[in-house]
Order: structure tokens, then C-alpha cells, then sequence
């Protein structure tokens, strides 16, 4: 496959180098992205870089992951208007095995071909700088005014937040090293990112071609948007992350599975390794046939067993219909405690003694007296008798007792109370 051509009809180019496509036909290249290990997981926000690295390697280039343990201590001022918080290095150093641990589901680091993955730190060759050798080797390369043209410079001194740190002004120059570093020392001759890291990756073209007079080349995609103009992969409840114990797997794919017609035809492409042809195919499927959803749940799946597993998307399918009235009481005994509570984040929770089940509590009862769900015994048998309520997605009647046998994960009780409103009822 021909690299730039793949990242073209996928929408992932934004801007790319003179000579750059040149480069890549011509032999096998090394190129880089750089990530910043400022948590212990990636978010869905970094995977248009990673993507990119795995096409890179399924086209016969080497891909290097960057991880910016030296520029993570300083913050990269691009699209930004406030300057970031530290963090101490055994902190970056726990990020890193976390965030290789999730790069190894997208790229081959362990294969001995020529082009198998490298991941490296820039804190390995920055920390052994000392800052005189530093300005006096890199700093005299770039003018200030050279860096003061950039545009992620220029925002920050024309009155956006509070101005721009010297420390933060030197983030160029320390990514433009990282290329040269690598340049040296890998071979690499290109360099990826977002569109907002244009600035700061040219100038590390310019570092290579001053220093050393070799070529380097940029590319970058489009920083990635909701048709609605909202921010990709943020939620109410902020990122969409990779770590499961940060996002839940059904979270994770209830995330993809709910992206507009207009996004999906996107990211489809951006976030998947489907081929044109598979594409276009399913693409016809959906236009004929929009409700089936089929793009959403292709990205869904796709996904969600790529990050997590073949078992976690079945649970999260599975829990899906639980949730939205095709689920059986079969099913739900089947979620596991993290899936139930995942699926039921935020429905109303209420608690009992667990010792007050072991008598049992009549259907009347436990609605309208230990737990509150409606307001009175009345009410109760009206909803009752009007087939309105559920335990565990079974139908209850008023002679219905409540026992230990309801609980789920020997915990949690689920009542529906018509079609939409869901409860769940702690034993403890």
C-alpha cells in the first residue's frame, strides 16, 4: 500500500511537506508521533495518531512512539492558554508502561522485522543535557524570531491567558531536538501530528537542515471534530479513555455505537483498518438503511474488541439490549458487577438491609415502604396490577415476594418502573 495515498482517501491529511510523498516511495522510512504521558492511559483523542503509525507500519515504515517524558514536564503551549501542572518523573515513568501496554493492541513492537515499533523517551537524552550545552549546541541554530512567527507562540503574546513562560517558549526548540535526536540516531526522517503541531514540528525540519543538512519532513492530519462542532471524544463525564477502569468496555462502545450518520461516515475511516472497498459497501448498506445503524455498530465492534477484548464487546452488545427492553433476566444474571453498574451509571440507587430479605418483603412493600420507588401502597397495586413494574426484567405481581434470590452479584436488585425508569436497589 502506498501510505500517503491510504491517509488521503481516509481525510487524514491536513498538510504535509514538500518531497514527503516522494520520501515514502522511495524506501522504507522511520517516522515519529509524540504523545505526552501526562496520565497513565490513552484517550480516544490520541488514537488519530496512532492510527497513523499503524497504517504507516501496514505500508512497510517504521513507526516510533515518542513518549514526551522530558516535554511533558513542560507543557506544549499549542491551542492552549494556561500552562500545564509537573510531573515528576517516577509519575511519567508509570505512565509509560501503561501507555505501551494499549500502543501494543494498535502496533507490532515485537516482531523482528526491519520495521517492528520503537518507543522511546525524551527524557532519556534530555535529562542528560545540561541547559549552557543546550542553548549553546540547539539554541543557537533557531532564531527567536524564527519562533516568535509561530502561530501557537503568537496567540499567547497577543493576549490569550496569561502570557507564555520561558519555559513554555522553549517547548519548540526541546520537540525540534527530539527530531534531530532521533533524525541522528534512528534514522528517522519524518515526523506526525496534528494540525496544531505544524509549528512545532517544522521547526525541527529546520533544526535537522541547519544542523546537519539533511532532509526531515512534516505531515498532519486534521485535528478531529463532532459534526456539531463539539469536541471529539469528550462526555459529560470527560474523556473517553482506553483504560478500562476508566471507561468502562460498554461506555467505551456505547460511545462509537451513538455517533451521528455524518460522524460515523468519518471515523469509520479515520479509526478503523477497513479497506476502501469495505467501506463504500457498508457505507451503501447504511445510506439504504440509516436505522440499521450498520457504520456505527461496524465502528463499535471493530473497536471495542481492538482496545478491550471479543468478550467485552459480546457483555457490552449483550448489555445494550438489557438496557433498551430486548434483554432477558438471563442476560442481566450474566453482566458482571463492573458491566451492571457500568450500564446502570446513573439511574437512582436506594438501599435495604440485606437481613430484612432473607424473610422476604411483599412486592407492596418493598416499592412503596423500604424503598421509596413509588409513593404509596396505592399506587403500588395500581402499577402492579397494570403489569408496570419489573424485577430483574420479569414482570411482578402484587403477591410477588422479594427475596435473597432477586439479587444480582448477591448485591443489587433492578425494578422498572414502565418502560424508561430504572432503579436499583442495594442490599447490604
Amino acid at each position: 500500500m502506498n501510505f500517503t495515498e491510504e491517509l488521503q482517501w481516509r481525510g487524514m491529511i491536513h498538510d504535509m511537506m514538500p518531497g514527503t510523498k516522494e520520501q515514502l516511495e522511495k524506501e522504507m522510512t522511520t517516522a515519529y508521533v509524540g504523545i505526552d504521558p501526562t496520565a497513565d492511559s490513552l484517550h480516544i483523542g490520541h488514537l488519530v495518531g496512532v492510527m497513523m503509525l499503524k497504517h504507516l507500519q501496514e505500508c512497510g515504515h517504521r513507526p516510533i512512539v515518542l513518549l514526551g517524558g522530558a516535554t511533558g514536564m513542560i507543557g506544549d503551549p499549542s491551542g492552549k492558554s494556561l500552562e500545564r501542572n509537573l510531573l515528576d518523573e517516577e509519575t511519567l515513568r508509570h505512565n509509560q508502561e501503561c501507555i505501551k501496554k494499549q500502543l501494543s493492541k494498535f502496533l507490532d513492537f515485537d516482531s523482528t522485522a526491519p520495521n517492528a515499533a520503537i518507543m522511546v523517551n525524551n527524557y532519556d537524552w534530555m535529562s542528560q543535557f545540561s541547559f549552557l550545552n543546550f542553548i549553546r549546541d540547539i539554541g543557537k541554530h533557531i532564531t527567536v524570531n524564527y519562533m516568535m512567527a509561530k502561530d501557537s507562540v503568537k496567540k499567547r503574546f497577543n493576549g490569550e491567558g496569561d502570557g507564555m513562560s520561558f519555559t513554555e517558549f522553549s517547548y519548540q526548540l526541546v520537540q525540534g531536538y527530539d527530531f534531530l535526536y532521533l533524525n541522528q540516531n534512528y534514522g528517522c526522517k519524518l515526523q506526525m501530528g496534528g494540525s496544531d503541531q505544524w509549528g512545532n514540528i517544522t521547526t525541527g525540519t529546520e533544526l535537522i537542515r541547519r544542523k546537519t543538512g539533511g532532509e526531515a519532513f512534516a505531515l498532519t492530519c486534521p485535528l478531529i471534530t463532532k459534526a456539531d462542532g463539539g469536541k471529539f471524544g469528550k462526555t459529560e463525564k470527560g474523556n473517553i479513555w482506553l483504560d478500562p477502569e476508566k471507561t468502562s468496555p460498554y461506555a467505551f462502545y456505547q460511545f462509537w455505537l451513538n455517533c451521528s450518520d455524518e460522524d460515523s461516515k468519518r471515523y469509520i475511516k479515520i479509526f478503523t483498518t477497513f479497506s476502501k472497498e469495505e467501506i463504500e459497501k457498508m457505507e451503501k448498506e447504511h445510506d439504504e438503511a440509516p436505522h440499521l445503524r450498520i457504520l456505527q455498530k461496524a465502528l463499535a465492534k471493530d473497536l471495542t474488541i481492538r482496545v478491550h477484548s471479543a468478550e467485552d464487546y459480546e457483555a457490552a452488545v449483550n448489555a445494550s439490549e438489557i438496557l433498551f427492553g430486548k434483554g432477558t433476566a438471563e442476560n442481566l444474571a450474566a453482566l458482571s458487577e463492573k458491566m451492571f453498574l457500568a450500564v446502570f451509571d446513573g439511574v437512582p440507587q436506594m438501599n435495604i438491609p440485606k437481613s430484612k430479605l432473607s424473610a422476604g418483603i411483599p412486592s407492596i412493600d418493598f416499592l412503596a415502604e423500604e424503598t421509596s420507588i413509588l409513593p404509596s401502597k396505592g399506587e403500588a397495586r395500581r402499577m402492579l396490577k397494570d403489569n408496570g413494574i419489573s424485577i430483574n426484567k420479569s414482570k411482578i405481581t402484587d403477591s410477588y415476594t422479594v427475596t435473597e434470590k432477586d439479587l444480582i452479584n448477591g448485591k443489587y436488585i433492578l425494578v422498572q418502573k414502565g418502560k424508561k425508569n430504572y432503579y436499583i436497589v442495594v442490599a447490604e
